[in-house]
């Protein structure tokens, strides 16, 4: 069993930024890719960034492709979600999510970016 516990979100001004952890605990994490997602209100969930096991591989949606950085230090079961520019489209509950023979996610943590 695998438990994620995602935090760091919060209310920032447009242009700010912010950091999001996710803390893992239970079985290893530290040979699985981990990924980032987000769910605005009234929106389907959607994919933010991801990172391989070795944190040597990136990938990220176009959305926020030079703006957010994904991180991840395998010692401390810890993924990271450096988000910068910070968009009022940014705006959503955001997950981060283990992949594996069964999927894990985080209960969410809220990001409210205003005008």
């Amino acid at each position: 069993q695998v438990q994620l516990v995602e935090s760091g979100g919060g209310l920032v001004q447009e242009g700010g930024s912010l950091r999001l952890s996710c803390a893992s605990s239970g079985r290893t994490v530290s040979n699985s890719k981990m990924e980032w997602f987000r769910q605005a209100p009234g929106k389907e969930r959607e994919f933010v960034a991801g990172i391989t096991w070795s944190g040597t591989g990136t990938f990220y949606a176009d959305s926020v492709k030079g703006r957010f950085t994904i991180a991840r230090d395998n010692a401390k079961n810890t993924l990271y979600l450096q988000m910068n520019s910070l968009k009022p489209e940014d705006t959503a509950v955001y997950y981060c999510k283990r992949n594996g023979v069964v999927d894990y996610w985080g209960q969410g943590t809220q990001v409210t970016v205003s005008s």
